[in-house]
C-alpha cells in the first residue's frame, strides 16, 4: 500500500499542526481516543487519512487504528502515522506517553498543500477539530501554522538553547501562529481577561479553562501585509513588553523571505541548480534560487582542438575501450540503487549523479585515496561513454588513464581530467559538473 508523505512531496508549503495534551492514562485506550478520531472524522474532509501505519500499513478504520496502537505498545508509549494514498498529502503521528513517562497525548499533523486552506470553510473545520480535542483533552500547548514560516521563527526553541526550551516548553508567548490553543496555566500567567480581549478573528474561551485563537478566516494568506498586522497586533497585545514595530518588521522580513523568486539559471547548469533547489528546505528555498540565479559556472576547459589530440598508443584500442565500459559499469554498481537512471548514460543521468554526490557530500564523506583509485576513474569513464552513446563520439584510447580522450566533433574531452577536478570537494561537482561538460560539448559538437 503506497502512501503519500509532505516530507516526499516537499514542493510547496504545508499546514503543520503540533497537540500536545495529558489524557486519562488508567482508561482504555480506545475509549480514550474515541473524541478524537470522532472529531477526526467528522471534519477532516478530503485530507482525511485512508492509512493506518502500525507494524503494517492497513486501511483506515477505527479497528485497524486501535490494533495498530496494540502492536505498537511498549511498556511506556505507542505510537502510530496516518497517511493518505491520494492528494492531499498527508504525514499524521499520534503518539501516547504512559507513567513513569510523562503521561502526554501528542499529534503531529502535515497537510499539503498549504493552498488547500485558502477557503474559509475548510478551515473553519479544520479549526473546529482543534477545538472538539482541546474541549476533551487538557491542552499543554496546540498551534497550526505554515510550516515554512514555522521553520523561519525556529518554532518550538525561539532561539532558546535546546536544555532551556525542553525544561520551560511554552511558559510565554514566543510567537503567535494562525491557530492556538494556549493551556490554562498560560491563559493564568497572561491574564485571562487580556487573552480574551485579543485582537484576532476568533477568540474562544474552553470548558477546561485554555482558550482558542485564531489571527485570520484563512490559513493559506499567512504572508499577506493584513495578515501579519494581524499576526503582530495579536502578538504585542499578548506581550505588552515586546514592540509592535519590530515585531511587524520580523514578520514581514519573513514574508519577503517566502516570496517567489523566478530561477533564471545558467544554462549550461539548469537542470542541476533545479535539482539543488529541491533538495533545500522549502523555507530557504527562495533565498538559494535568488543566490544560484548569481551563479556561474567557471568555464569548460578540459579540451583540445582535434588536431591537437594525443594519438592513441595502445596496441589493442578495442579491449581498452572494453576496459573502459568496464570502468564505466563500476559507477553504475555503485549508484544503481540510488540513481536508477544511471543504467541508462543519458544527459539526464548524468545531471542524477551531479545530484547524488551533491547530497550525499561525497567528496566529504570517503576516503581520498579511495576516491581517486575507484570514484574519479568510474565517473571519468561513465562520462565518455555517454559522450560517446549520445553525441557520437568516439574513444581515443590511451595507455594512461589520465589521458583518455573522447572526440566530439571538432574538440577532443578529458573525461579524467574532468571526474579528477570534479571529486575534490562538494563546491567543485558543482564548479565541475558533468552536467555542464556535457552541455559544452553538445554545444560545440559541429
Amino acid at each position: 500500500m503506497k502512501v503519500l508523505g509532505v516530507r516526499g512531496l516537499d514542493m510547496e508549503d504545508h499546514l503543520r499542526l503540533t497537540f500536545e495534551s495529558s489524557f486519562d492514562h488508567e482508561a482504555a485506550v480506545e475509549r480514550e481516543l474515541e473524541p478524537f478520531l470522532q472529531a477526526l472524522e467528522e471534519y477532516a474532509g478530503e485530507w482525511m487519512p485512508d492509512v493506518v501505519k502500525g507494524k503494517r500499513h492497513r486501511k483506515y478504520s477505527r479497528a485497524s487504528t486501535w490494533k495498530a496502537l496494540a502492536e505498537q505498545r511498549d511498556e511506556n508509549s505507542t505510537s502510530i502515522g496516518l497517511y493518505r494514498t491520494k492528494f492531499p498529502a498527508l504525514d499524521m503521528m499520534l503518539s501516547l506517553w504512559f507513567p513513569p513517562l510523562p503521561i502526554e497525548l501528542y499529534v503531529g499533523l502535515s497537510i499539503q498543500r498549504l493552498s488547500l486552506f485558502s477557503k474559509e470553510k475548510r478551515c473553519r473545520d479544520f479549526v473546529d477539530m482543534v477545538r472538539a480535542w482541546a474541549s476533551h483533552y487538557p491542552v499543554t500547548h496546540a498551534s497550526a501554522h505554515s510550516s515554512a514560516d514555522k521553520q523561519l521563527a525556529d518554532f518550538p526553541s525561539f532561539g532558546r538553547p535546546k536544555e532551556i526550551w525542553h525544561r520551560d516548553g511554552f511558559d510565554k508567548v514566543y510567537e503567535v501562529c494562525w491557530l492556538n490553543v494556549f493551556s490554562s496555566k498560560l491563559v493564568e500567567t497572561i491574564g485571562r481577561e487580556r487573552v480574551l480581549s485579543t485582537p484576532a478573528h476568533r477568540v474562544e474561551a474552553l470548558p477546561n479553562g485554555a482558550v482558542l485563537l485564531v489571527l485570520w478566516p484563512t490559513a493559506a494568506d499567512f504572508a499577506s501585509d493584513e495578515a501579519r498586522l494581524a499576526q503582530a497586533r495579536a502578538h504585542a497585545h499578548l506581550r505588552p513588553d515586546l514592540d509592535f514595530d519590530a515585531l511587524l518588521r520580523t514578520l514581514r522580513e519573513r514574508s519577503a523571505t517566502l516570496a517567489p523568486v523566478e530561477p533564471r539559471f545558467h544554462p549550461d547548469v539548469a537542470p542541476l541548480l533545479s535539482r539543488v533547489v529541491d533538495d533545500v528546505a522549502f523555507h530557504e528555498r527562495q533565498r538559494k534560487i535568488a543566490e544560484l540565479n548569481t551563479y556561474q559556472p567557471p568555464e569548460a576547459d578540459e579540451w583540445m582542438p582535434v588536431e591537437s589530440a594525443l594519438p592513441p598508443d595502445v596496441e589493442n584500442p578495442e579491449r581498452v575501450c572494453q576496459y573502459y565500459g568496464h570502468l564505466a559499469e563500476g559507477l553504475v554498481a555503485l549508484l544503481h540503487s540510488k540513481v536508477p537512471s544511471v543504467f541508462k548514460e543519458t544527459p539526464e543521468s548524468l545531471t542524477d549523479v551531479d545530484a547524488h554526490f551533491l547530497r550525499d557530500r561525497f567528496p566529504m564523506i570517503f576516503e581520498r585515496e579511495r576516491i581517486d583509485e575507484h570514484a574519479v576513474p568510474a565517473v571519468a569513464a561513465y562520462l565518455g561513454e555517454v559522450l560517446v552513446r549520445n553525441l557520437g563520439g568516439q574513444w581515443i584510447p590511451r595507455k594512461r588513464l589520465g589521458e583518455m580522450q573522447v572526440r566530439v566533433g571538432p574538440r577532443v574531452w578529458f573525461p579524467y581530467v574532468r571526474a579528477h577536478r570534479y571529486m575534490r570537494s562538494c563546491q567543485s561537482l558543482l564548479d565541475r559538473s558533468l552536467t555542464q561538460l556535457y552541455r559544452v560539448a553538445e554545444r560545440h559538437r559541429s
